[in-house]
């Protein structure tokens, strides 16, 4: 599972088999051969209703019960004392947790150990095993919220934590690296140790004696501390252990840093207290969105690829695209796009898409250089879709007051459109010419039948409906729309295909124990998408908690404003080249967050930029850093694939993404388009940008057929049209700029002809006023 970037990918050969289909390299659940195969999809089967009885029955089922029509059957003398009642309900129900959870820990681990055989296996079923009650603890507390929301992050991350490590100790086992093996078993039990702690003593802690710390704590807070980091650099590599090592330091450094930038420094005492001690730092608001919101949308796409959902993507990818030579590149586009916008990391997710999408262009004659770039471009565009925003959107309206998730989905709709057109624009251009197969004959194996398409699509479309109905008409919480919509994709998971056996007359019987079991290997590969997401912004909140501690905001304002001169273009771009940079190596989320927290506010307090535009400016620009040199993690995922060049996959990358890097900039002078409002003002600036960005993909890509010097003029006048349509602030300058891009579209079109001057005549004698 480990994610480190700066690890090099071996390429991945294309499928020497022709009749492949394209996702038959997807491994599922694995399980033993024969009879102990069996018995652990039986262990895996009986651990839901344990866990489930475990979780919830003594903690809502039993009360609710009590409460309810029965309770007036029992004796009244348990009715006497209502609050009495309720403190042994809550001691009995921890009592019962307590002994049930031991009881299955102890239970499984000695089954794991019967049944499994060899490290790996073993390690694979543990955390098969333990991920079902993490799961069930994540539902639970979306349902009841019986607990502080600290309260429960501090689990959450424990968890979260210890199934990382048990997902990573294959490897370091096998190879027999006993110090990488001794690090990984060390941070697991110091964060167990840690966030158990925290857990029982949340009170004390997070209020009581809050500002204050004993020596035990500061040991214990340290050792966390270098747990955190060494799970921070085993996940993200050495790019964002360096940012967290900054943060770190400059709260130390203080007094020695140059100008805006000094302060008074932390001292090591308040730095752990911050970090770990007082429940902020890596157990801070971060990851208390990621425990409360983002962690079930992540079980929702681990439950999408377990249950096939990337096989009916691209199978309807491949439909809808077939119609244009470039078909088979916007397949690619429109898979990434789609599953990246349910995942908080456009680098994970050009791995996760990028295995099979670049694969299938290399086939069709696509260069390496060019099907990388393609789908680290649409990775990164997925980041930005909606309904999920790559996660991005739940942190926006966390940050920003007065506005609902609702409200970011809908102001992010117009900028989603004009990036997602210019993209596949961009896309034909560059894949048309190469692609050697355009009608994508035997991409896919078997032809997947009308009625099992319908069954499909109803099984993942009707849980996504189901949350667009609960955002935005029931208007409920992020956290019960996200538990609705998991738990809707396990019924249609589990239901759809009972459907479709009792048509095609196959067993009802063998359907349900596949389903069931996908559904266990879905809390499985749920928590192999959470656990690095939830390590980073862990490990930001951190660094972000310090930062704050420091004033560097400020310091980031002062900065700015010298800097710039109060020149808002200056300053606009000096903004994004801050956000790219801290952006670099980190997902969305973590990259967001950041500059969300320390750009944004002097875009809006500054320079007046509304506080809607400046978070989608940074949040846009954040992004960026995936598709930038030197670093561009997101190119170096997709070239590890493709076999191509590092450099010539970022030259592809950028000519395709062109858009993105000047569509930040309309955001803060035509605010409108992220207004979440539908008028002239939006509709027409929106229109306007989207030919604007037309004009520079058109500029930068189209293959013109002049000479050198003709060919660089028109690129360069299409591109600096297309950026002026995009950005002045003056509605009247775009309108000519357009003007522009049209005569400079019918000069390209008549000088392309045979007979240019006699077309170019021709079209001259047709305008209003001439003689014919």
């Amino acid at each position: 599972m480990a994610t480190n970037p700066d690890n090099t990918t071996d390429p991945i050969d294309p499928s020497e088999d022709p009749d492949a289909g394209l996702l038959d390299d997807q491994v599922s659940l694995e399980l033993a051969p024969d009879d102990r195969g069996r018995k652990q999809l039986w262990l895996y089967l009986l651990s839901l209703p344990f866990w489930f009885l475990v979780i919830f029955l003594p903690t809502l089922i039993v009360p609710n019960f009590l409460s309810g029509a029965y309770g007036a059957a029992l004796p009244s003398l348990l009715f006497d004392d209502p609050a009495g009642l309720a403190t042994a309900l809550e001691e009995s129900a921890t009592t019962i947790l307590g002994v049930g959870a031991a009881l299955g820990v102890a239970g499984v681990s000695v089954l794991i150990l019967r049944l499994g055989s060899g490290i790996e296996e073993r390690l694979r079923m543990a955390l098969i095993s333990f991920s079902i009650p993490f799961w069930m603890i994540v539902m639970w507390y979306s349902y009841t919220q019986l607990m502080p929301r600290g309260q429960y992050a501090v689990a959450f991350l424990g968890g979260i934590l210890g199934l990382y490590v048990i997902s990573e100790l294959d490897d370091p086992l096998i190879e027999r690296n006993w110090g990488e093996v001794a690090l990984l078993i060390g941070s697991g039990l110091v964060s167990l140790g840690t966030s158990g702690y925290l857990f029982v003593n949340y009170q004390e802690v997070a209020v009581s004696t809050v500002g204050r710390a004993s020596e035990p704590q500061l040991a214990m807070a340290f050792a966390f501390t270098l747990a955190m980091i060494y799970l921070t650099w085993r996940s993200f590599g050495i790019t964002f252990l360096a940012v967290v090592l900054i943060g770190i330091g400059y709260g130390f450094a203080g007094p020695f840093m140059p100008g805006a930038l000094s302060h008074g420094g932390l001292s090591g005492t308040r730095m752990l207290r911050i970090l770990v001690v007082s429940v902020d730092g890596f157990y801070g608001f971060l990851t208390r969105l990621v425990a409360a919101w983002i962690a079930l949308f992540l079980l929702y796409a681990g439950l999408l690829k377990a249950y096939g959902a990337f096989d009916l993507i691209l199978r309807l990818a491949v439909r809808s695209a077939k119609y244009v030579d470039s078909g088979i590149a916007q397949t690619a586009v429109v898979a990434s796009a789609v599953i990246g916008s349910v995942n908080g990391s456009q680098t994970a997710n050009a791995g996760m898409t990028g295995s099979f999408t670049i694969p299938l262009m290399k086939e069709n004659g696509i260069k390496p250089e060019t099907a990388g770039g393609i789908e680290a471009v649409a990775s990164t565009s997925g980041q930005v879709l909606p309904p999920v925003m790559g996660a991005g959107a739940f942190i926006m309206a966390s940050l920003i007051t007065g506005i609902t998730y609702v409200d970011v989905i809908v102001a992010g709709l117009i900028p989603a459109a004009i990036l997602v057109v210019s993209i596949v624009i961009a896309v034909h251009y560059v894949a048309a010419p190469q692609i050697e197969n355009p009608e994508m004959k035997g991409l896919i194996g078997d032809k997947m039948d009308r009625r099992t398409m319908a069954l499909e699509s109803v099984k993942y479309g009707v849980p996504l409906l189901i949350l667009i109905y609960i955002l935005g008409v029931l208007q409920y919480t992020v956290m019960t729309a996200a538990l609705y919509t998991a738990v809707s994709m396990i019924a249609f998971g589990i239901g759809i295909p009972q459907v479709q056996a009792a048509l095609d007359g196959e067993s009802n019987k063998e359907a349900l124990f596949e389903t069931l079991e996908q559904t266990v290997d879905g809390f499985r590969e749920g928590v192999i998408v959470v656990a690095p997401v939830t390590i980073i912004l862990a490990a930001i909140n951190g660094v972000v908690d310090i930062l704050m501690a420091t004033g560097v905001p400020t310091a980031i304002s002062l900065t700015l404003l010298d800097l710039s001169g109060g020149i808002p273009i200056v300053a606009f771009v000096l903004a994004m080249i801050i956000c790219i940079i801290l952006g670099l190596g980190m997902p969305t989320t973590a990259a967001y967050t950041v500059v969300a927290l320390l750009v944004a506010p002097t875009l809006i307090s500054q320079f007046l930029v509304p506080e809607l535009a400046a978070h989608f400016f940074v949040f846009y620009a954040a992004i960026l850093a995936g598709l930038t040199p030197p670093i561009a993690t997101c190119v170096a995922v997709t070239c590890g694939i493709s076999g191509g060049g590092f450099w010539g996959s970022c030259k592809e990358a950028l000519r395709i993404s062109a858009p993105l890097f000047v569509l930040p900039f309309a955001f803060v002078y035509h605010p409108e388009l992220v207004s979440g409002t539908f008028d002239y003002a939006s509709l027409s600036a929106g229109a306007i940008a989207m030919v604007g960005a037309l004009a520079i993909i058109h500029g930068i890509n189209y293959r013109f057929v002049f000479g050198r010097g003709q060919t660089y003029g028109l690129r360069v006048a299409f591109f600096v049209a297309g950026v002026v349509a995009m950005v002045h602030p003056t509605q009247i300058v775009q309108v000519g700029a357009l003007a522009a891009v049209g005569a400079l579209y019918a000069l390209q079109i008549a000088v392309g002809r045979p007979n240019p001057l006699g077309a170019i005549r021709g079209a001259a004698g047709m305008l209003p006023g001439r003689k014919q």
